[in-house]
């Protein structure tokens, strides 16, 4: 195990959270603006929101694909490398879709790179980081903080992005977005060598990944875990999606989808902090249930009362509150049943489960539009989606596996 104390000054534990979250504000921010691009592209394009939707599709399934991957790469080489990486997708794949003549470079660009990107620079590969350098007791809050940081992203990107394309245009717009990904490897210089200098047992040490593997799917409660992550992705995916649409479909002026977006991100950062807090007190089982049983609620009420401006405003500051709330209890979970050891790589399966409910959610909200006209539907699948994760949470124990210590 590396000695802290010597460790450059940049290496320190602040710098590593601090870098942390700076990069998850600015991975998370752009994707979670990609709905302002949706009209004025396939207006200038005159393609259907099938094909918007799929190219959204393609990116939440690329990011849960390559994020188990990346997770792995980052446990055993470090983390710098994986944000290097994930710079590189994440740029191409912005100017690729900026410049985007068919459907296909839009799905390559804007879907796979785009998604690969975000997948190499996420929650899941800097909050693995954060769990090898934080002691347990104050893990779940330091997981909150970074979750925080993504929504701050998505709160200072909504208005960003829209000024952007008004400014400039959705492709310039695009570029600028870019240009700005490309801070993400100077910020991730703490995170370098972060792979196994952290505070791992030496039990944990002589586990391989493949044994890591067949005990967590052996685990009920991880299996249990994925199938609800799975709907806080398809949840929203959709909305980030789609919602912005959705506010023009329903006669209001293009400027409430800032306003939504922006309150969206905003009480994400006070849900996620919350959720660091409690979910360091509580149980996170039953706080991951109360969450996904709120966020039906909201969805309920939202659809049944009168859509006006005042209802967006309402609706988006409840989802906010529990918008990736779940991200802290869900990640500590992991760590608190198999430990720190493979955190990239069991956390990133479990993300990959959230990013296949993503996949559904967004192209679904597509098609499903393009077939009926209308979002209906989705909306109450999430709702009928959303007590069922309530239901699987439920009876997951939060403890460590039992495993043999094999100390050397």
């Amino acid at each position: 195990m590396t000695d802290a104390a010597t460790r450059p000054f940049y290496r320190g534990l602040p710098y590593i959270i601090v870098g942390g979250c700076l990069i998850a504000m600015l991975t998370f921010g752009p994707r979670s603006s990609m709905g302002f691009f949706q009209i004025p592209l396939l207006e200038e394009k005159g393609w259907d929101r099938t094909t918007f939707g799929l190219a959204m599709a393609l990116q939440n399934l690329f990011w849960g694909l390559s994020q188990p991957l990346f997770g792995a790469i980052a446990d055993k080489y470090g983390t710098w490398r994986v944000m290097f990486a994930g710079a590189v997708f994440y740029v191409s794949g912005l100017l690729i879709m900026s410049i985007s003549a068919t459907p296909l470079w839009l799905h390559i660009g804007g879907g796979v790179l785009v998604g690969a990107g975000i997948g190499a620079g996420s929650f899941g590969i800097v909050l693995a980081a954060f769990a090898r350098n934080v002691a347990p007791e104050r893990r779940s809050f330091v997981f909150g903080l970074g979750t925080a940081a993504g929504s701050a992203g998505m709160f200072l990107f909504a208005p960003l992005t829209q000024q952007l394309i008004a400014a400039y245009g959705w492709s310039d717009a695009l570029v600028w977005l870019a240009v700005l990904m490309l801070a993400i490897p100077i910020l991730a210089i703490p995170l370098v060598g972060n792979s196994d200098s952290g505070k791992i047992s030496a039990t944990e040490y002589q586990q391989t990944m493949g044994e890591a593997l067949v005990e967590a799917f052996r685990t009920r409660g991880y299996l249990l875990l994925m199938a609800g992550f799975l709907v806080c992705g398809f949840q929203v995916a959709f909305i980030t999606a789609h919602f912005p649409a959705y506010i023009s479909d329903i006669g209001l002026d293009a400027s409430w989808a800032v306003v939504a977006i922006s309150l969206i991100g905003f009480f994400n950062i006070i849900g996620s902090l919350a959720s660091g807090v409690l979910g360091q007190k509580y149980s996170k089982p039953y706080l991951l249930s109360l969450i996904y049983i709120g966020r039906s609620i909201a969805v309920t009420a939202f659809l049944l009362l009168p859509q006006t401006g005042l209802s967006v405003i309402i609706f988006s500051t409840v989802m906010g509150l529990l918008w990736l709330s779940t991200v802290a209890p869900t990640n500590g979970l992991v760590a608190v049943m198999f430990g720190t050891r493979y955190m990239g790589l069991l956390g990133g399966l479990v993300f990959f489960s959230h990013q296949v409910g993503s996949f559904a959610g967004v192209w679904m909200g597509g098609y499903l539009y393009d077939l009926l006209g209308s979002f209906d539907i989705v909306w109450w699948l999430g709702v009928a989606m959303g007590i069922f994760a309530a239901v699987v949470h439920w009876p997951i124990r939060e403890e460590a596996v039992v495993r043999e210590a094999r100390v050397t």
